[in-house]
């Protein structure tokens, strides 16, 4: 049987040609793909830091799928630095608007079979702890990315490094403020400090 043609994989595999910080000049570019991994990868770490340290019962593989599927709306609607995103909230609310289009858009483009699968991973709750989590991971993830532009010498991204980390220290999570106390430290480092 020949099944209808999808072209589903192939928008999502598009997730590296959008560059994020747009509005920023960067020493090492980052796009989607490259920070969705990241944010998949430090969520999975807060689930479990939760579960192992303050009694949570997170579904760690869940926290990372929805890392890695936090952002691949932007596919089609490309990456809005959040600085216009949150201008205002008739801004952000219209911009939410646009990346549900666009989750819809992708989900449509499944088989039948398939879209009940993957709708739980785009259309976001964000009433869900672990949908939270994401959220979390996404900022501790952007204050990376600043460290990181720090220690090249660029000083551009200062100011974000700064309201960034007062953001995560606003979140009053007690995964996030482990995270942040016992790992944040070493992405201070160069290579040879933490070998």
């Amino acid at each position: 049987m020949i099944e209808k043609t999808s072209h589903f994989f192939a928008y999502l595999s598009r997730m590296k040609h959008i560059k994020r910080w747009g509005l920023m000049k960067n020493v090492s570019v980052e796009d989607i793909e490259q920070h969705s991994f990241q944010v998949a990868i430090v969520a999975h770490g807060l689930a479990v830091i939760g579960n192992k340290y303050f009694g949570k019962n997170y579904d760690t593989d869940k926290v990372c799928t929805l890392g890695t599927f936090h952002e691949v709306s932007e596919v089609i609607t490309g990456d809005l630095a959040t600085p216009i995103k949150y201008f205002n909230p008739e801004i952000n609310t219209a911009y939410k608007k646009i990346e549900a289009i666009a989750t819809q858009k992708l989900l449509k483009m499944l088989p039948e079979e398939m879209k009940d699968d993957y709708r739980p991973l785009m259309d976001r709750d964000e009433r869900s702890e672990e949908w939270k989590l994401v959220k979390a991971s996404d900022k501790i993830c952007a204050y990376i990315k600043c460290i990181e532009e720090l220690k090249a010498g660029n000083n551009e991204f200062l100011k974000a490094a700064e309201t960034i980390k007062n953001t995560i220290k606003e979140l009053k999570m007690e995964e996030v403020d482990y995270f942040m106390n016992v790992f944040m430290p070493s992405f201070d480092l160069t290579l040879d400090e933490l070998n």
